[in-house]
């Protein structure tokens, strides 16, 4: 029988609601390069993986070189907007982090993005974290599972030891991939696009503990 050990959330759109943040800040780079990027954009081909990759994804006829400082570009509106802007939470998500830690439970956060530890002591909660993996840990985005392989390293446990809560589709394949338990959150009333997960919720206000053990054991 598995036995629960670590739960694993991803930073954007799990913990933060930085996706309005990231989604103006992908429009403002592009817009300097005359690229119409729209929401339904962001959520098919930038949302969850590394921004340069994103950028690749959408710049598909321009030089690596330009993809490059086009990233960099990003980086910086991002970063700007997030220094200056409060960061949204998700409310539920950080009572049942609590609730997990309070019963012994690991936690832990992953990110694709490298401004993961800077939003993390922003809001106030690296300190509680048992292991945070980001942008700047791994060499391979989503949905390879490496920064699953990552953090389950830093937690020592194994990959049936740990639930994965996930909002992105390739997120959820990442989580697979690694032959992990996941749980979907699907934030935009669409649970077909998380159809790979094991389980799909809206939002955590539906799942405590002792429900997070039975979804796990079945």
């Amino acid at each position: 029988m598995r036995i629960l050990k670590g739960v694993i959330f991803d930073l954007d759109g799990i913990i933060v609601n930085t996706v309005p943040i990231h989604f103006k800040a992908w429009k403002k780079m592009f817009s300097e390069y005359g690229i119409k990027f729209t929401f339904e954009d962001y959520k098919k081909y930038v949302d969850g993986i590394p921004r340069i990759e994103g950028c690749r994804a959408i710049m598909k006829n321009y030089p690596e070189s330009v993809i490059n400082e086009a990233a960099e570009e990003k980086q910086r509106y991002f970063r700007e907007f997030i220094e200056k802007e409060k960061i949204p939470t998700f409310e539920s998500t950080m009572e049942f982090m609590k609730e997990l830690k309070e019963n012994g439970i690991k936690i832990s956060v992953l990110s694709s993005s490298k401004n993961s530890p800077f939003i993390l002591k922003k809001i106030g909660i690296y300190d509680m974290l048992d292991a945070e993996v980001n942008g700047n840990d791994i060499t391979k985005g989503k949905p390879d599972p490496e920064i699953i392989s990552k953090i389950l390293e830093k937690l020592k446990l194994k990959n049936d030891e740990v639930v994965v809560f996930e909002d992105a589709i390739l997120g959820v394949r990442a989580a697979k991939n690694a032959g992990c338990f996941c749980i979907g959150v699907d934030r935009y009333n669409n649970p077909l696009r998380l159809k790979e997960a094991d389980f799909i919720i809206s939002d955590l206000s539906e799942i405590d503990l002792k429900k997070l053990k039975e979804i796990f054991k079945r």
